[in-house]
């Protein structure tokens, strides 16, 4: 029995791979960072001197932001009032970071957690007398811009996905607002609503949106915002925000 003749020119058939942006944490972990070590000034000047020392020159007092003191309007996110309360901001900031980090890059992932602590401080100067401090101002920008990821890739994601994803987000969302809003807690609402505005428009305007480039077998995900976009609203969000802080100078 003869063998059966075999194809001369058999082409290898690859799988479609395609090539995700790598997954570069530094300045996630840079934050992380800064902020353990200004906690831990922050409990050794307790202890030595019984006064939070920096809390007292950075945190976010409306008198003293009033006597032009206007660092007190980004200082506050990285102090905090306890363990605890570290503990919570920089778990969600070391989860939730680290996944746009991986898309929007180490400069835009930096402006977004700066303004929206800036829009959270500002909102909450403007309409909470109480004084305040801690990182959830800009985290809840960050979790604004997690959902407008979703959204405006949705096609990437495909509709299943993207309502799964909504409704998933949708309902942390909904139970964090709840929490913040009930009367026995000591939160300061309107810094998350704050940093919640200012971290969904930057992200409406600069966020990722991603489209698959390359050549098959080998495909990536390429970006096509345009950087004069992402500084076109990181000035509006700052003007913006600058703004809304100007009104108690000027009323007062």
């Amino acid at each position: 029995m003869s063998d059966l003749p075999q194809p001369e020119n058999e082409i290898p058939v690859s799988p479609v791979r395609v090539k995700l942006p790598r997954n570069q944490n530094l300045v996630t972990f840079i934050l992380i960072g800064i902020t353990g070590v200004a906690f831990l000034l922050q409990y050794l000047s307790e202890a030595i001197t019984g006064m939070d020392l920096l809390f007292a020159y950075g945190g976010k007092i409306n008198q003293f932001i009033l006597r032009g003191q206007v660092w007190r309007l980004i200082t506050p996110v990285f102090l905090h009032g306890s363990f605890l309360h570290i503990a919570l901001n920089m778990y969600a900031l070391f989860i939730i970071g680290r996944r746009m980090e991986r898309f929007y890059g180490h400069k835009r992932l930096l402006l977004l957690y700066l303004l929206s602590g800036f829009a959270g401080n500002t909102l909450s100067f403007v309409l909470t007398p109480a004084p305040s401090l801690g990182a959830s101002t800009a985290v809840f920008g960050l979790l604004a811009a997690e959902g407008m990821f979703i959204v405006q890739n949705r096609k990437l994601f495909g509709p299943e996905r993207t309502r799964q994803a909504v409704m998933n987000y949708a309902v942390i969302l909904l139970i964090n607002l709840v929490y913040g809003f009930m009367p026995s807690t000591n939160i300061d609402t309107m810094g998350h609503v704050g940093g919640f505005i200012g971290g969904l428009f930057f992200a409406w305007k600069a966020g990722p949106i991603l489209n698959v480039g390359g050549q098959p077998p080998f495909f990536d995900m390429v970006d096509i915002r345009k950087k004069n976009e992402v500084y076109l609203a990181a000035l509006v969000v700052l003007i913006g925000f600058t703004i809304i802080a100007a009104i108690p100078f000027i009323t007062n």
